[in-house]
């Protein structure tokens, strides 16, 4: 609905009113057998009058709405005060109420952006004072070449992802990011996760076929890193028996994967929902409706697209694009 067409459906009462006043002259006139001519001549200067008086208030009021929608749309510091011009009591007040409330909300959201990074900065310390443990722990059981201690690393690997998923979570609210983008090998990624992992694919007696592709990609090691972790690690969990296969296809698209259980149709739209399990997580009983969200999350922020196909009883695919940062880059 356009400014101009609003304005005058607000102001719909004073039209009907001059309106009327108009109808009541030429009725008089007629009923006293005068020329309408008298009144059709007036109403035109009253009407040409009307329209050079009514722009100066049709401006006013177009620039409180240009603020009043800046200010709808959070932009505080890009609404000018000049703009919130007042000429009567009431608009005086509504300007005193504006102010009184982006200052109450500034107020509000630097005590969040306080507690936020307190949290952050509490979590990310017990983060790093956990893990001294949990590298004590892997040093004792890489010493013992048992199956007990193979499967007690296992667990602790998953122990230290899911302490890795707390502080990913967490940071992924945050204002301000570490993000490096640089040039960087597929291949290093890879090849790190799937060492990280090895213990789980000697256990399970899963193959695994991988071959490196040379690929070089554009995006943030660490983050990615994260990703490509997390869909192996989902891969591991939900493959009781067959073939993890990871591989690269033309031009820039990285592809894992596996012979598990796979997903329901009706879950695969809903899957990097947060906090979405579906009918596998209930199965199982191991599923937090986080990893994938996260996942998600993190391709989106730098500029991957992230997709899954799956089919129950057969495997799922995911498939991870990196050519969308190259073409904007070009």
């Amino acid at each position: 609905m356009s400014f101009v067409f609003r304005y005058l459906r607000d102001h719909l009462h004073l039209l009907m009113a001059g309106t009327a006043f108009i109808c009541f002259f030429a009725i008089s006139f007629a009923l006293y057998h005068l020329p309408l001519a008298a009144v059709a001549y007036p109403t035109g200067l009253c009407l040409l009058l009307g329209c050079l008086l009514a722009v100066s208030p049709v401006r006013k009021a177009y620039q409180k709405h240009e603020a009043l929608t800046k200010i709808c749309l959070h932009r505080w510091n890009t609404v000018n005060n000049e703009l919130l011009l007042y000429d009567t009591m009431v608009d005086e007040d509504y300007r005193y109420i504006i102010e009184h409330l982006s200052h109450e909300i500034q107020s509000v959201e630097a005590q969040m952006d306080s507690s936020r990074k307190a949290m952050i900065d509490y979590y990310s310390t017990w983060v790093h004072q956990i893990k001294t443990p949990i590298a004590s722990m892997r040093l004792h059981l890489k010493a013992v070449d048992t199956a007990l201690a193979r499967k007690l690393l296992s667990d602790l690997l998953h122990i230290e992802q899911y302490v890795d998923m707390v502080l990913t979570y967490l940071r992924m609210g945050s204002s301000t990011t570490d993000y490096v983008f640089r040039e960087i090998s597929l291949d290093d990624i890879l090849s790190e996760n799937i060492r990280k992992y090895r213990g789980d694919f000697i256990m399970k007696n899963l193959r695994l076929q991988y071959e490196p592709s040379g690929m070089s990609i554009i995006s943030d090691e660490k983050w990615l890193s994260f990703v490509i972790g997390q869909i192996l690690s989902n891969s591991l969990k939900y493959t009781k028996q067959g073939t993890v296969t990871i591989l690269t296809e033309a031009p820039r698209t990285l592809c894992i994967k596996d012979t598990g259980i796979g997903i329901a149709a009706e879950d695969l739209p809903r899957i990097f929902e947060q906090g979405f399990t579906g009918y596998n997580g209930h199965v199982e009983k191991r599923a937090s409706g986080i990893g994938l969200y996260l996942c998600k999350q993190i391709c989106d922020r730098l500029g991957h697209s992230i997709a899954v196909t799956s089919m129950p009883e057969i495997g799922t695919e995911v498939r991870i694009d990196f050519s969308q940062i190259y073409t904007v880059r070009d």
